[in-house]
């Protein structure tokens, strides 16, 4: 079968955002019965980012995209598709136009995936797939969640996890010999969507005129530790052998492992089974908590401003959770 593929991708820039408001695990501990060490030692996580006042999700993601764009020196007239990975939208029916208004992409397409903590991941390989076929030439890829807004702040299993924030990436156009974004594999359990999710339930009150007393509300994150870590230290190193396998490539290539950043135990857990060594896995989870779909392309820019990503490095990147969904996505980082 003929190939389609006629453009190969590149990561032209990337850029992130969080919120001012800092929440410690001393100020946590004043609000339910937990401590900094005893949270600190279950996930690796000291303080997360949360949203205050009047600022929203798509001012962080502007914020995101505005720093990637400044970065690869064109301009949001440029952009002409945004991909919005978030699970926490400013309206139901989706916030990516929002977006494309406040950064003035006029002549960008956009729309959102709602997929967690793989969002991006996923975002990030939908883009490339409309590069590859010629569809357009500049994406801008947003990770942008607001778990604080769906967090029950007093249940200890879950208030301690999460955080807000935003990440971006642009995407162009480039020859296929110059190709950065080598491979990627994608997956869903449909079947253990209760593990980990923020379930629409019903309620005896005002309904509608077809379904009279049936109306009802998006309740609070719900979920099971236990089975979600099975499910992350199970699922993930098997896609990310694959994408290797399928690339000729060893562990022994990659440079640089970015997980998503939900609980230290899984990235542990996780590059011990790869056999890749600590100091190739970046975190920053203890800053930040589990951001969602923000906290690969927000660890990502900050390793790559932070220098510690060089020119040439191979990079894997793996999302997990909520669907319960999961990829992989292998690219080589030549700015």
């Amino acid at each position: 079968m003929k190939s389609s593929i006629t453009q190969g991708v590149k990561l032209l820039a990337t850029g992130s955002a969080v919120p001012d408001l800092c929440i410690s695990n001393e100020l946590i501990s004043n609000i339910v019965d937990t401590s900094d060490e005893w949270i600190f030692n279950r996930t690796g996580i000291k303080e997360r980012r949360v949203l205050s006042g009047s600022t929203s999700l798509i001012d962080i993601a502007a914020l995101a995209s505005t720093n990637a764009l400044n970065k690869a020196g064109i301009s949001a007239l440029d952009i002409d598709l945004i991909i919005l990975a978030t699970s926490t939208p400013n309206d139901l029916f989706g916030s990516a136009s929002q977006l494309q208004a406040k950064i003035g992409a006029s002549k960008a397409l956009a729309f959102d995936i709602t997929a967690a903590c793989s969002g991006f991941v996923i975002a990030m390989v939908t883009a490339a797939q409309f590069i590859q076929n010629a569809s357009y030439s500049n994406v801008l890829v947003v990770g942008a969640d607001v778990l604080s807004n769906w967090t029950n702040w007093s249940d200890r299993r879950t208030c301690i996890l999460f955080g807000d924030g935003a990440g971006a990436a642009i995407l162009q156009s480039c020859s296929i010999s110059n190709n950065n974004l080598l491979g990627f594999h994608l997956n869903t359990n449909g079947r253990k969507f209760d593990q980990l999710n923020i379930q629409y339930e019903y309620s005896n009150t005002d309904g509608n005129f077809f379904s009279p007393g049936l109306k009802g509300n998006f309740n609070y994150i719900t979920m099971n530790g236990k089975e979600v870590y099975k499910f992350a230290v199970s699922k993930v190193p098997q896609s990310i052998q694959y994408c290797l396998d399928s690339l000729n490539l060893s562990v022994e290539h990659i440079d640089w492992l970015l997980l998503h950043q939900a609980n230290e135990r899984i990235l542990n857990a996780v590059s011990s089974r790869l056999m890749i060594p600590s100091e190739k896995v970046i975190s920053n989870l203890a800053k930040y908590g589990n951001t969602s779909a923000a906290s690969i392309p927000l660890a990502l820019n900050e390793a790559i401003e932070d220098s510690r990503i060089q020119s040439g490095d191979l990079l894997v990147m793996s999302g997990f959770g909520a669907g319960l969904t999961w990829g992989t996505l292998v690219f080589r980082w030549n700015p």
